[in-house]
């Protein structure tokens, strides 16, 4: 769909795009969501995580049949592209990036705050900036060099942050009945509180468009991105349920700990639980920055290809086969949002931005069915994931539209402007 041939190489296969998928799933979220479930609604809290991967199934449904239909790099733009032009996959481009900048920055900071656990002062002055600087120099460089290197540390990343959570789960299992009991035993919460805890917990099953957007690179995207789709949802539900579960069972006070995976942790281990969890928050935030320093960068490289950004943008180095300025000034571009804190008031614009791609993407399918000759499916699966949107939608703040509205209004005045530049 893109005006120019793509120069990147097809390397990545099922398992990388796991990688990427599940890592922009699995944040740091999921190590603190624990004391707020319960806080809800109590012992109920894994039936909700449960609730909340078969409503989010719908939309990873959606998008495992756009993504089977589409070999190019740009997910979202690609599918916005083809179905409604090229205005709307540009907006749709340009708030997914500057909405994942603002993450990532976010993201950052979260992840210098952590490691001040370990090293006193990480967190403060010109020992921060550095520290910040380090960071995405390293990352801007593994993926500028190649895409191997790239996926190999997200692959790193991965298995130290899943360890000690599938070491908790383990190790707690035993402990199960307690959760068990308790949950035949209590009332069903109020329609309000799980109403809350859904709202608050499907956000630990997003993030998982970010792995469409390298189809380019894939060696068989039309079958692999759905695999790595419907995979990665099953097994973080899994993940979610019994770490709920089990966190529940091993820690009595759980919906009054500040740190709850890491207090659960340490009652099962010990301080070197405390410990190996902290490590794990880490990980799994650094695992949530390099899966986006892959894929981000790869939405101005296909913005580019169409011609709504400067053709730099596009530009393939001849060895390393990586969009080198894309990832550069992505890479640089967070590195400032991260240290100046600039980030702030856009920040909250995130959750909409991507509830907005999703219904752009949803409302393309039947354009796009017909256009690939599937008139006959069904409609119940973007029908679901419709309603799904709109009720996230319907609980965003007032800031959150103010922001995206002014988003919208620059990605326009940049769209315009590459036209007219063109256009001399």
């Amino acid at each position: 769909m893109h005006e120019t041939p793509e120069a990147l190489r097809r390397t990545l296969s099922v398992a990388g795009l796991w990688l990427l998928v599940v890592n922009g799933m699995i944040g740091a979220g999921i190590f603190g969501l624990p004391a707020e479930a319960t806080r809800l609604v109590g012992a109920a809290s894994p039936l909700v995580f449960l609730f909340c991967g078969l409503l989010i199934a719908p939309v990873m449904l959606a998008f495992a049949e756009l993504s089977s239909r589409f070999e190019g790099t740009g997910g979202p733009v690609a599918y916005t592209r083809a179905a409604f032009g090229s205005l709307v996959s540009f907006q749709v481009g340009w708030a997914f990036y500057v909405s994942r900048a603002t993450a990532l920055a976010a993201n950052l900071n979260l992840l210098i705050a952590t490691l001040a656990f370990f090293v006193p002062g990480a967190d403060a002055g010109a020992t921060r900036l550095v520290a910040l600087a380090v960071i995405m120099i390293t990352l801007t460089a593994l993926n500028a060099l190649g895409s191997r290197q790239a996926i190999g540390s997200v692959g790193v990343l991965t298995a130290l942050k899943l360890a000690p959570l599938l070491a908790v789960v383990v190790w707690g299992a035993p402990e199960l009945d307690r959760w068990a009991s308790a949950v035949v035993a209590v009332p069903v919460p109020e329609a309000s509180d799980w109403s809350a805890a859904t709202l608050l917990l499907l956000y630990a099953f997003v993030g998982f468009e970010s792995g469409l957007i390298p189809a380019g690179e894939a060696r068989q995207p039309g079958r692999d991105i759905p695999r790595a789709l419907l995979v990665n949802l099953a097994l973080v539900t899994v993940l979610y349920v019994l770490i709920q579960a089990v966190s529940f069972s091993v820690l009595p006070d759980l919906g009054a700990s500040e740190r709850p995976l890491v207090d659960v942790a340490a009652r099962l281990f010990g301080e070197t639980g405390a410990v190996l969890m902290t490590v794990g928050v880490i990980a799994s935030v650094g695992g949530n920055l390099a899966g986006a320093m892959f894929t981000t960068p790869r939405m101005t490289y296909a913005l580019a290809l169409d011609g709504h950004l400067p053709r730099i943008f596009a530009w393939v180095h001849p060895v390393w086969r990586t969009p080198t300025v894309s990832v550069a000034v992505f890479g640089a571009f967070v590195l400032v949002l991260a240290a100046t804190g600039s980030f702030a008031w856009l920040a909250a614009t995130s959750v909409l931005i991507r509830l907005l791609v999703y219904l752009a993407c949803i409302a393309a399918m039947p354009r796009l069915r017909r256009e690939f000759g599937m008139k006959g499916r069904s409609i119940v699966v973007p029908v679901l994931s419709a309603i799904l949107c709109t009720w996230l939608l319907l609980q965003v703040s007032v800031q959150s539209v103010v922001a995206t509205a002014a988003l919208i209004a620059a990605g326009l005045a940049l769209y315009g402007a590459e036209y007219l530049r063109r256009r001399t």
